[in-house]
């Protein structure tokens, strides 16, 4: 019997045609291309392909589990608390679909540390006008995350944490992941389940909570859109054995009042003592609830572990377990240009792409896979919506440590906001919750 082989441009036609690939050939597509059979300009035609014609239900759920058996799987089911001999660990995780100012990730993980969670986190680098969680805290100086299962696992008993890069966690995901961040194809529900969901499931979690984003700064616009890649993602975690939830939440405005690398790092470092701009507030704690539920761990408060300190004392703590230094004065772009408001009023709705995309090109992001991100690049945002607002007062204050891309990113708040006598039509953070 001979033994069908497998050609990229029949794949391609395929899926450019608006056909269904088979699960065989979504096999052969991840192997070959995770082992460099298949060149980069032929993949790249592929996920605009996909872009462009979508995939079936059972597309996704092959194109995920294919991604997942590219490299080894986590298991974290013997391990034990150190400071409970014989009990095992509360093992649960969280993932956004990616946001503007999105630094929900560094407040959380030592929040649900603080309670009794054990987070083994998968983190991601930046993608598109969104940043990522390692690009962030490797704005911390000395601080990795390429650490070894070893120490991953060390640190989830003694700690209860790690934030790691995925390394050979779903290998296929992270070539395809940088090309997606460099060929227009971010914003497509198969590409964002498949990855999300074949490195949580990769990572040995046992329990997942999702964020799911909508609006202008959301890779998926519509409520509509972003509500079916919860649901898929929920049920491609329920289908691998991962109990798994998702909040839809708002993502038209940048949360917080910092966008880039090292400034969210000091705002996450606010909300740990306490303080911090209220709807990074909210949405910590929300997803902080909703992890410690999935998870099994009952009558914990989120809340009183930034009232008592003791969530900044774990974040502290794993900082320095992956050679970061706590102390450290975090980078800041040695240039800056200040926005200025023009009148004086209230200030209205602020467009997140528009601020994600300006900060991309002070430096905080990507243009080419495996580019150094600049991490002092970023925005302090002085005037959230609905807030007041003087003549002359700063608005936006952008920093870079190459001047000549100031220019650029100013441009991209052409239109992006406006100062008026009404203040905008307030939206909950939190839309819908999803389970499974």
């Amino acid at each position: 019997m001979t033994q069908f082989t497998f050609d990229m441009p029949s794949i391609i036609r395929t899926k450019r045609d608006g056909g269904v690939l088979s699960d065989d050939a979504i096999d052969w597509v991840i192997d070959a291309y995770t082992h460099g059979r298949v060149a980069e300009a032929q993949m790249s035609a592929l996920l605009m392909a996909i872009f462009l014609r979508g995939m079936t239900n059972g597309e996704i759920a092959r194109w995920t589990a294919a991604m997942v058996d590219s490299g080894e799987r986590l298991d974290f089911s013997d391990l034990r608390r150190s400071d409970a001999p014989g009990k095992p660990l509360a093992l649960v995780d969280k993932h956004s679909t990616g946001g503007v100012g999105d630094k929900i990730t560094i407040p959380l993980v030592p929040v649900v540390m603080a309670c009794g969670g054990a987070v083994p986190q998968a983190a991601g680098r930046g993608l598109g006008h969104t940043g990522g969680t390692l690009d962030k805290l490797e704005a911390i100086p000395g601080f990795t995350a390429e650490i070894s299962k070893a120490q991953i696992r060390q640190q989830l008993c003694e700690l209860g944490a790690a934030i790691f890069a995925a390394g050979e966690l779903a290998p296929a995901d992270r070539k395809i992941y940088a090309l997606r961040d460099v060929t227009a194809t971010t914003e497509s529900l198969p590409l964002i389940a498949s990855s999300v969901m074949s490195k949580k499931i990769a990572e040995g979690t046992r329990a997942l909570v999702l964020d799911s984003k909508v609006g202008s700064g959301a890779f998926l616009k519509t409520e509509a859109e972003s509500r079916e890649l919860a649901r898929t993602m929920v049920e491609l975690g329920t289908a691998h054995g991962v109990r798994t939830r998702a909040l839809l939440t708002d993502m038209n405005t940048p949360l917080g009042r910092t966008v880039g690398n090292a400034v969210e790092v000091a705002e996450s470092l606010e909300v740990l003592a306490g303080g911090g701009p209220d709807d990074v507030v909210e949405l910590t704690l929300a997803l902080a609830r909703e992890m410690c539920d999935v998870a099994g761990l009952d009558g914990v408060d989120p809340a009183e572990t930034l009232r008592d300190g003791t969530a900044m004392d774990r974040f502290r703590a794993l900082v320095a377990a992956q050679g970061g230094d706590p102390d450290a004065a975090l980078p800041l772009g040695a240039h800056s240009e200040t926005v200025s408001a023009p009148c004086g009023g209230t200030m209205g709705d602020i467009d997140a792409m528009a601020v994600g995309l300006a900060v991309w090109r002070l430096g905080a992001g990507r243009s080419a896979p495996g580019e150094q991100v600049q991490f002092g690049a970023g925005m302090r945002i002085h005037r959230r919506p609905g807030e007041p607002v003087a003549a002359g007062e700063p608005l936006f204050t952008l920093y870079t440590d190459t001047p000549e891309r100031l220019a650029g990113a100013v441009s991209e708040l052409d239109g992006a906001w406006s100062v008026g006598d009404e203040p905008p039509a307030r939206r909950p953070l939190i839309i819908d919750r999803i389970t499974g």
